[in-house]
C-alpha cells in the first residue's frame, strides 16, 4: 500500500465530523432526550403555576371582572390606568390597646384604664422639643373639631377632618384595606361630644361608617422619656397582650418661628414591606398644618386631600404568583447549566481513555480536533437552548413570550459559547470523569443557589457599588444569573426586556463582558491544550533559544554508561552509531534515540525511579526491532516517550529527522501505535474506526474502501458480518486485532506496537505475526512483547531491556550465540540413581552445571566447547545399560534462556553498581 502524504487540515476535520456524525447517529435518543430536558423542566413548572392556580380561584373573589369599579384591585391582574384616590389616614391603636395609666408608666395625665371598657379610650400622640410653650401651641392645632363632610364632594371635604384607621395599610394606595363596611374609620377630634357617635359614609360601591374618637397631645420633656414611654407601652408579652400603644410621636428639636425641625416616631411592628409608610404622610400633614396655623392663624391650612398610587399595566395570571417569573432566575439557571457537566465530562472522557492522544497519535491536528468538537457543541448548546425558549412560550410562560426573541437570541448565544470555552479550560485540570462530574454538579447547584441568594441581594442592593456587580459578573455562573434576574424583572413588570431597555437595565455591559471573556477564556484554553499535547514549557515564549552547541558524545555520556564491560560490545557499538549519525547531521533513518533518559520524581520519601537510563538505539525502515525485557523495566515508558504520552527527562529522539521534544505533532503524521489497551469507541463497529483513521492517513474514495477492506481481512475481521459489529462487543482477542490494523493502515513510516498478540488464540497469532511481516517492508518497527516465539519470528533484531537499560543487542541468531554456548541435557530416573547419572555428566564435562533437579529428573547445562554431540550420547547408552532410563533429551539454548540469563546477570550488575 503506498505512503499517501500528510492530511490536510479539512481533511482531518471531515474525518473527525464523519465519525462523530456516525458515533452521534449511534446515540441519536441520548441527545433527544438531552434535547427535551427543557421540555420536561417547563412542564414541571407550567404544572405547579397550574396547581397554584388551581387551589387560588377556589378562594372567593371580590373581584371577578376587569370591568369592576371595586377598590380592591390591588389584588387583581387587572390594568388600572387610573388608580383610585383614597383618603389619607392616620395609623392608630386598637381601642383596647391605646396608652393608659399603668404600673409602669409614670406619668399622671394618661386616661384612666376605664376607658378600656366604655371603648372610649383617646388616641394618644407625644410631644417634646427645646421648646414647651412651642410645642403645647402646636398641640392645640393638631386634630380638628366635628366630623362634617360634603358627600358630593366628598375627598375635598374630608381633607378637613383628620381620619385614622386600626387595620393596617397595604401595600399600595390601589385600595386601603380601612375602607371596608367591617372596620370603622376614626375622626380623631380634639374633643369628642359624643363618644362613639357614628356617621354612615360611602366610597364607591362600598358603604361603611366613621367614629368619633379623642385625640389626646401629651407633652414630655425629652425625647429619651418619649423612647421609653413607648418601649414600654409595646406589647409586654401578657397572655391577653394587651398593650400602651402610643399612636405617633413628635419631636420638634430646635423648631421655632423661623425653622420647623421635627422627628417622627411611627409604628412599623405589625406590617410588612411598604405598607407604614403609606400612613406616614397624613402624620408629617398634621404636624406641618399645625406650625402653619401657629404662624398664620387658625384659617390658615393646606389640605391634604387625597394619596394616589401611579398606573399601571396588567399583572400576570390575575394577581396570583408567576412562578416562572419569580423563580426563573434560579431555575433558568439551573437548566441552562445542566449543559455544562455534559460538555465537560465528554471532553474528560476523551482524555481518561486517552481516544484524545490516540487520536492525535495517529496525525489528528489541534485545529481540526478543536473546530469540529467546538461546532459540535455549540449545535448541541443552540438546540437545548432554542428547545428551552420554544417549549417555554409554547405552553404560555411569559417568562419567554414578553421578552424580545432577539434579545434572548444574542444573550443565549453569547453564554453557551462561553460555557463552552470554560468546559475545554477547565478540561485541562481534570483526569478523571467521576471526579470531574460530582464537581461539576456542585459547580451548578452552587452557582444556582450562591446566584440566588447572594449575588441576586447584591444587585438589589443599592449600597453595593456598581463596579463590584461587574467584578462578580466575570464569573460565569453569575452572568447567566444576571441575565435572566433581567428577563425575570422586565416580565414581572409586564413590559419585557426590549433592545433599547439593554443600558437601562445593564444589559449592555453584561453582553461586553462575556463576549470579551469568551473569546480570552477560548484563547487561553487552546493555548493550554498546544503546550500541553506538545510537551512544550507553559511559557515556552519567554525562553531564548540556546545558542550553545550541543555536547560531544563523551560530554552526554551519563553515570549509567560509564561502566562498560566487554560483554556489552554490542550496547557499545550501538551507541558509537547513534554519536556518529548525529554527528553527521543527517540520519536518513527512521528512529535514532540518542542518550534518551526518563526519570520519575521520588513520592512519600522514595527515592526517584529511573525508568529509563540513557538509551541509544537506531533503527532503519524496514526493520522491526523488538524489545525483551522483565516487568517494569521500562519498555513502556520508553513507547510512551516515543508516542508523546511522556516527555523526555533529558536525551531527545528523531523520528524521520524530526524531533520528539520540538516537533511531535509532525512526527504523528508518520506514525501508527498499537497500544498496550486497546484505545477504541465502544459503539463504532471495526469498519468505521478503519474508515477513520485511513481519512486521517489522506486515503480517499475507493482506495480507503479497499484499505480498509484489505486491512479487515488481514486480521480476520471481514467475515460474518464481524467488521460491522460494534467494537464494545468485541472479544479481548478481537479487539487486539482491530488495533494492530488500526496501527499499520495507511502505511506509516513507524509503527509502534506495545505486546500487539496479547490475548490472542495461536492461530490468530500466526496470522497477525504475518501481517507485521509484510507490513515491515517500507516501516520502522518497534515493538515489545514477552513471547520469544514472537520476538523470533517478526523481529530483525532484538534489544533486551532491564533496569531502564539495554543490556544487549543483536539478531536472534547473534544473541543465541553470544549468550547461549551451552546444551542443555535432561535425563529423568528413578532417585536412586541421581547421584550416578550426576556422575557420568562431570566425567564427560567438568564445569557442567546442573540447573534444575526434580524427584529423579536433572537438568544440565554442559558447555560446548567441552563436549561433542557424540559424547552425549555415549553417555545415554552407557546410563541405560547399567539402570533404567526414562527419559533424556539434548538442546540448543533458546532465546528464552539467553533473555533469562541476560536479565538475571543485569539485575546482579545493577545491584552491586
Amino acid at each position: 500500500m503506498a505512503n499517501h502524504g500528510q492530511a490536510s487540515f479539512w481533511a482531518q476535520a471531515n474525518a473527525l465530523l464523519r465519525k462523530n456524525l456516525t458515533f452521534q447517529r449511534k446515540r441519536i435518543w441520548t441527545n433527544v432526550r438531552l434535547v427535551l430536558v427543557p421540555l420536561f423542566l417547563c412542564l414541571l413548572l407550567l404544572g405547579l403555576q397550574l396547581m397554584i392556580n388551581s387551589v387560588a380561584n377556589k378562594v372567593p373573589k371580590a373581584i371577578t371582572s376587569c370591568a369592576s369599579e371595586d377598590l380592591s384591585l390591588s389584588s387583581s391582574g387587572c390594568p388600572i390606568p387610573n388608580p383610585p384616590l383614597l383618603p389619607p389616614m392616620l395609623e392608630i391603636p386598637e381601642p383596647q390597646s391605646r396608652a393608659v395609666k399603668s404600673n409602669f408608666l409614670p406619668y399622671s395625665d394618661l386616661p384612666d384604664v376605664s376607658c378600656r371598657k366604655t371603648g372610649t379610650c383617646p388616641v394618644t400622640i407625644l410631644i417634646t422639643g427645646n421648646n414647651q410653650s412651642l410645642g403645647q401651641a402646636l398641640s392645640g392645632n393638631i386634630f380638628g373639631g366635628s366630623f362634617s363632610v360634603n358627600t358630593s364632594d366628598l375627598l375635598p371635604s374630608l381633607a378637613y377632618n383628620v381620619l385614622g384607621s386600626a387595620v393596617s395599610a397595604g401595600e399600595n394606595n390601589y385600595d386601603d384595606p380601612a375602607i371596608d363596611p367591617e372596620f370603622p374609620i376614626y375622626n380623631i377630634q380634639s374633643q369628642c361630644r359624643r363618644p362613639n357617635a357614628t356617621w354612615p359614609l360611602q366610597f364607591g360601591k362600598i358603604k361603611t361608617k366613621v367614629k368619633c374618637v379623642q385625640g389626646l397631645c401629651l407633652w414630655r420633656n425629652s425625647s429619651a422619656e418619649v423612647n421609653d414611654e413607648i418601649f414600654k407601652g409595646i406589647w409586654r408579652g401578657n397572655p391577653e397582650r394587651m398593650t400602651n400603644e402610643i399612636a405617633a410621636a413628635y419631636d420638634l428639636m430646635s423648631t421655632d418661628t423661623k425653622n420647623l425641625d421635627v422627628t417622627i416616631w411611627y409604628n412599623a411592628t405589625e406590617y410588612d414591606s411598604s405598607g407604614p409608610l403609606v400612613r406616614v404622610p397624613r402624620l408629617i400633614s398634621l404636624v406641618s398644618n399645625a406650625y402653619l396655623k401657629f404662624l398664620k392663624g387658625p384659617g390658615t391650612r393646606i389640605l391634604f386631600e387625597f394619596v394616589k398610587e401611579v398606573p399601571r399595566q396588567a399583572s400576570n395570571n390575575n394577581g396570583l404568583p408567576d412562578l416562572a417569573s419569580m423563580f426563573g432566575p434560579l431555575f433558568f439557571t439551573w437548566v441552562v447549566l445542566l449543559l455544562f457537566p455534559v460538555i465537560l465530562t465528554s471532553l474528560v472522557y476523551e482524555k481518561q481513555e486517552r481516544l484524545r492522544i490516540i487520536m492525535k497519535m495517529h496525525g489528528l491536528g489541534d485545529g481540526p480536533y478543536w473546530m469540529i468538537s467546538y461546532a459540535y457543541f455549540l449545535i448541541i448548546s443552540i438546540l437545548y437552548v432554542a428547545s428551552l425558549v420554544i417549549f417555554g412560550s409554547a405552553i404560555g410562560l411569559n417568562y419567554f413570550r414578553i421578552n424580545a426573541y432577539s434579545v434572548q437570541s444574542v444573550f443565549y448565544f453569547i453564554y453557551i459559547n462561553l460555557q463552552i470555552s470554560v468546559a475545554f479550560l477547565a478540561s485541562s485540570l481534570f483526569s478523571k470523569v467521576k471526579t470531574v462530574t460530582v464537581v461539576a454538579y456542585i459547580m451548578v447547584f452552587g452557582t444556582g443557589l450562591l446566584g440566588s441568594f447572594l449575588f441576586g441581594e447584591l444587585i438589589e442592593s443599592p449600597s453595593f457599588p456598581e463596579y463590584g456587580i461587574l467584578a462578580l459578573e466575570l464569573y460565569p455562573g453569575f452572568a447567566l444569573y444576571r441575565g435572566l434576574y433581567e428577563f425575570s424583572q422586565s416580565a414581572l413588570r409586564g413590559n419585557g426586556m426590549k433592545w433599547e431597555d439593554l443600558g437601562e437595565t445593564g444589559m449592555a455591559k453584561l453582553f461586553y463582558i462575556m463576549s470579551v471573556e469568551w473569546f480570552v477564556v477560548l484563547l487561553v484554553a487552546y493555548y493550554i491544550d498546544y503546550v500541553s499535547s506538545s510537551g512544550k514549557s507553559l511559557f515556552f515564549f519567554f525562553k531564548k533559544s540556546s545558542s550553545v552547541p550541543s555536547p560531544s558524545p563523551v560530554q552526554s555520556q551519563t553515570s549509567d554508561n560509564v561502566l562498560i564491560d566487554m560483554e556489552k560490545s554490542d550496547v557499545t557499538h550501538e551507541r558509537e552509531k547513534v554519536e556518529k549519525l548525529r554527528k553527521e547531521g543527517s540520519t536518513g533513518h527512521a528512529i535514532v534515540c540518542d542518550n534518551l533518559k526518563k526519570v520519575y520524581p521520588g513520592r512519600d520519601g522514595n527515592p526517584p525511579k529511573v525508568a529509563v537510563r540513557g538509551l541509544y538505539l537506531d533503527v532503519p525502515s524496514g526493520e522491526c526491532f523488538g524489545m525483551l525485557g522483565p516487568n517494569g523495566a521500562g519498555k513502556t515508558s520508553f513507547i510512551n516517550m516515543m508516542t508523546g504520552l511522556l516527555k523526555p527527562t533529558s536525551g531527545t529522539a528523531l523520528v524521520q529527522g524530526l524531533d520528539i521534544c520540538k516537533d511531535m505533532n509532525k512526527v504523528y503524521t508518520s506514525m501508527g501505535v498499537c497500544p498496550q489497551h486497546d484505545l477504541l469507541w465502544e459503539t463504532l463497529t471495526g469498519r468505521e474506526h478503519l474508515l477513520f483513521y485511513g481519512r486521517l492517513k489522506n486515503i480517499k474514495g475507493s482506495a480507503l474502501t479497499q484499505a480498509v477492506e484489505e486491512s479487515l481481512k488481514s486480521v480476520s475481521l471481514f467475515d460474518g458480518g464481524v467488521a460491522d459489529k460494534p467494537a464494545g462487543k468485541y472479544s479481548g482477542g478481537m479487539k487486539r486485532r482491530l488495533s494492530v490494523a488500526i496501527s499499520l493502515i495507511g502505511n506509516p513510516k513507524v509503527v509502534y506496537m506495545d505486546e500487539p498478540s496479547t490475548g490472542l488464540d495461536p492461530a490468530s497469532r500466526k496470522n497477525l505475526w504475518t501481517v507485521i511481516e509484510r507490513a515491515k517492508q517500507n516501516t520502522a518497527i518497534i515493538l515489545t512483547t514477552h513471547s520469544m516465539e514472537e520476538a523470533e519470528f517478526l523481529c530483525d533484531r532484538l534489544g533486551i531491556f532491564v533496569d531502564g537499560g539495554l543490556h544487549c543487542i543483536g539478531n536472534p541468531k547473534e544473541l543465541r550465540g553470544r549468550y547461549g554456548g551451552s546444551y542443555v541435557f535432561t535425563m529423568t530416573t528413578s532417585t536412586e540413581h541421581e547421584e550416578e547419572v550426576e556422575s557420568m555428566v562431570k566425567n564427560v564435562s567438568p564445569n557442567a552445571k546442573k540447573v534444575y533437579h526434580l524427584a529423579g529428573t536433572q537438568e544440565f547445562e554442559i558447555p560446548k566447547q567441552e563436549v561433542m554431540i557424540s559424547d552425549v550420547f555415549s553417555l545415554v547408552e552407557i546410563a541405560k545399560s547399567q539402570f533404567t532410563v526414562f527419559a533424556w533429551g539434548l538442546a540448543d539454548t533458546t532465546l528464552e534462556d539467553v533473555f533469562f540469563k541476560v536479565a538475571s546477570t543485569a539485575q546482579v550488575f545493577n545491584t552491586l553498581s
